[in-house]
């Protein structure tokens, strides 16, 4: 390994693996550090990235391409993992991992490196993303073999060579955190019964110390995508800080969940999430305005199916691309407007509408306008239990496998007194 572009966050972690990656292989240290928003940019990362002994340090501004090319694509699908998580660290890694491989190939490396240790996910989601991208690259993890220091000799570690880190011995927890989510781990969160200390959360507040009034917002969409709040246009970017400044004010957008991790083990994982909840809810909303009976089912297949795979490092997978070329056709009737309450960390659904809805209050209403043909129901009825009502003629009813109930339950019989006949 002669040269080794390394994944940067400006972190301790890193700081110490660029002089480390030096000191014992001699390969020349280049770092890349991606700024995916929500606070992930540390100020002075090209300097530190530096002092450290790297002999140049790359700093891209992504967040735009992150949300559409990462958080849209997985709105769109209604990808939580687990049915929980929305997927924030696990969006940012193949977009990083991308930039590690374009930027090795521009500077001529034979390698790429990251800090995650050998316990977590993010190991996975590089390595596979580094070599679906480019095979020929290899793929170095300090953390995971090789430096093994503890948090304290790490800080020593970079203290004897000079290194500048912004932390301070005893922090507990471990943040990752871009504009689509913040994930916390490790000090006291580790025991799945203890409640997350408040110093946990940073983008929401304590439900109960919430406003007063809820907060209502307006989303506009158009193809699945989200392109205005209250009717004002605005990029993608800032719908979503615009919208977790908003809901986490509210108290919206708290996790709490112990997740089965790609490794085997499960862990317990604190989210903050406010603007990928409401947009989450929303967009859910609108596709049962707009999408069909079968397109839903099945669409809530493809959502698990998409989350698993991004959870999994597999975002760059042929069924993980075939998945998404899917929904982006599903999302063409997409659009409209959804209306959301924000309320004590609850984002609840208030109305909805759209130009290509499906409901037609015509046919839905019990007024007198009711355009539906009752008639018509008799008939579908008797079909629809054809097959039913054939299994029972042929193979039996299901009065056979059923247990009778009226000798089991508390009944009350009234019978009619000759007054009420005579009535």
């Amino acid at each position: 390994m002669k040269k080794v572009v390394l994944a940067y966050s400006g972190g301790l972690d890193t700081s110490v693996a660029v002089a480390w990656l030096r000191e014992t292989t001699g390969a020349e240290v280049i770092t890349l550090t991606v700024d995916v928003g929500g606070g992930s940019l540390r100020e002075g990362v090209e300097r530190r990235a530096l002092s450290a002994g790297a002999s140049r340090a790359y700093v891209i501004d992504a967040r735009e391409r992150f949300v559409t090319g990462f958080c849209w694509p997985s709105l769109q699908a209604n990808a939580l993992y687990q049915g929980v998580y929305p997927l924030a660290t696990a969006l940012a890694r193949p977009l990083i991992a991308q930039l590690l491989v374009e930027i090795a190939q521009r500077e001529g490396a034979d390698a790429v490196a990251h800090g995650c240790t050998g316990k977590g996910n993010d190991q996975v989601r590089f390595d596979v993303a580094v070599h679906a991208l480019d095979p020929s690259l290899e793929v170095v993890a300090p953390m995971r073999v090789g430096m093994g220091l503890s948090r304290d000799q790490e800080i020593d570690y970079a203290l004897a060579r000079g290194i500048e880190v912004p932390v301070t011995r005893g922090f507990s927890y471990s943040i990752d955190q871009n504009l689509w989510g913040r994930s916390i781990e490790t000090g006291p969160l580790e025991d799945p019964w203890v409640a997350p200390p408040s110093d946990v959360y940073a983008w929401t507040v304590d439900p109960s110390r919430a406003p007063a009034v809820p907060a209502e917002v307006t989303i506009g969409f158009v193809g699945g995508l989200p392109v205005s709040l209250d009717g004002r246009d605005l990029s993608p970017v800032e719908v979503v800080d615009t919208l977790s400044a908003l809901a986490g004010g509210h108290g919206v957008g708290r996790i709490d969940h112990v997740e089965d991790r790609l490794i085997g083990i499960k862990s317990r994982e604190v989210y903050e999430a406010p603007a990928a909840a409401v947009l989450h809810v929303a967009h859910r909303a609108l596709e049962g305005l707009t999408l069909t009976r079968e397109q839903l089912r099945f669409h809530r297949l493809v959502a698990d199916e998409l989350a698993q795979a991004t959870y999994d490092g597999l975002w760059f997978s042929a069924l993980h691309r075939d998945l998404r070329a899917y929904v982006a056709s599903a999302q063409r009737v997409v659009s409209g407007e959804v209306r959301v309450r924000l309320d004590h960390g609850q984002a609840n659904v208030v109305g909805r509408r759209s130009d290509l809805s499906l409901y037609d209050r015509a046919l839905a209403t019990y007024d007198a306008e009711d355009a539906f043909d009752h008639a018509a129901a008799v008939g579908f009825i008797r079909i629809w239990g054809l097959p039913l009502r054939t299994e029972a003629a042929r193979q039996g009813s299901a009065w056979a496998w059923t247990e009778p109930l009226v000798d089991e339950l508390p009944v009350r019989v009234a019978d009619a007194t000759p007054a009420d006949v005579a009535g």
